[in-house]
């Protein structure tokens, strides 16, 4: 029997390097990493650091997905039998100051991935487009958004995303594309970008800065997600690429919902450190951004996925991880 081929875009990203490492030690695939390298890549530090390229298994590619996979790249990547693409611009607040990066990435670049995947992989078995819980907006309190909510996206961000997502449907219902999508809450875990929530609590305790917590208006609620380690949402990929149905949607979504005050004063009395934090109103200081986000999970539930490592677990092992790698925690 054959080895099978992955191609993961967005590889040397935070959640694409967590993708690849699961592959690289769960399976004997050949893995080909393509990434554009931008601030939020690191390079291929991360890859380094988990020491993939001791193996022969992986190589990696540099491209910007905006222009078309075509001539020698084409060439070099060979036949593929899964496509996971993470690939995309990500941070909000930098979406509402400039939106072109993220058409350009999020949308031109699920589009020439998806023109790759028709024109050149015959044989492709599932491509996978990692989308959001952003796509369906705010959830009130007592809603848990299911996979074919209607969308409300609320910045620029999760509108190319949404956008990106809408594609990759249309190319499965025209094109036969073989995609998968899947909406994952907010993740987490070991070399994440410093401007990220958790690692930012975690650097903010450990030195002494105050951590603004979005709140409702009068400041009595804090923001709250289903945080997931972000090796829980390579599990839950890995398990949708042989079990996913083919033009479906999937949420991956964290065990239980944690507010973020709850999670900064776990973290800091993880660390023996009283936290300085102070509660502000979300939209006031950071317009297109959503109070609370929540995803309901029964459908993968009710396949027989369970995420392999619970919250407070995962969330313990990484602020360790963080304290041994302080390097990860520095702009």
């Amino acid at each position: 029997m054959s080895v099978m081929n992955i191609l993961v875009t967005g590889g040397c990203g935070f959640i694409g390097h967590h993708f690849i490492e699961h592959v690289f030690k769960n399976t004997d695939w050949n893995i080909i990493a393509l990434d554009r390298l931008t601030y939020a890549s690191n390079g291929f530090d991360r890859l380094r650091d988990i020491r993939v390229f001791d193996d022969k298994r992986i190589r990696c590619f540099t491209h910007d997905l905006a222009t078309p996979i075509v001539g020698g790249l084409a060439y070099e990547l060979g036949p593929v039998d899964y496509i996971v693409h993470f690939a995309a611009e990500t941070h909000v607040d930098n979406s509402i100051v400039n939106a072109r990066p993220f058409v350009l990435s999020n949308v031109l670049g699920t589009l020439e991935i998806l023109e790759y995947a028709r024109t050149a992989m015959r044989n492709l078995r599932r491509l996978v487009y990692f989308s959001t819980d952003e796509v369906f907006g705010p959830a009130p309190v007592g809603t848990e958004f299911k996979e074919w909510d209607r969308y409300n996206c609320t910045n620029p961000y999760s509108a190319t995303k949404a956008g990106g997502e809408e594609l990759a449907l249309a190319y499965a219902n025209t094109h036969g594309v073989p995609v998968i999508v899947t909406h994952t809450m907010n993740n987490f875990g070991e070399r994440q970008h410093p401007e990220k929530f958790i690692p930012m609590c975690i650097s903010n305790v450990l030195t002494g800065k105050r951590t603004k917590i979005h709140s409702n208006s009068d400041k009595t609620r804090p923001g709250s997600r289903f945080y997931l380690h972000a090796r829980n949402a390579s599990d839950a990929i890995m398990f949708l690429l042989e079990r996913g149905s083919k033009g479906d949607k999937y949420n991956v979504v964290g065990d239980r919902e944690v507010n973020n005050l709850d999670l900064l004063l776990y973290i800091a009395e993880h660390l023996g450190i009283e936290p300085i934090f102070e509660l502000v109103d979300f939209h006031s200081s950071r317009p297109g951004h959503d109070l609370r986000y929540a995803l309901d999970g029964n459908k993968l539930k009710n396949m027989g996925w369970v995420a392999p490592v619970d919250f407070e677990q995962s969330l313990s092992k990484t602020i360790d991880w963080y304290v041994d790698n302080p390097k990860w925690l520095e702009q």
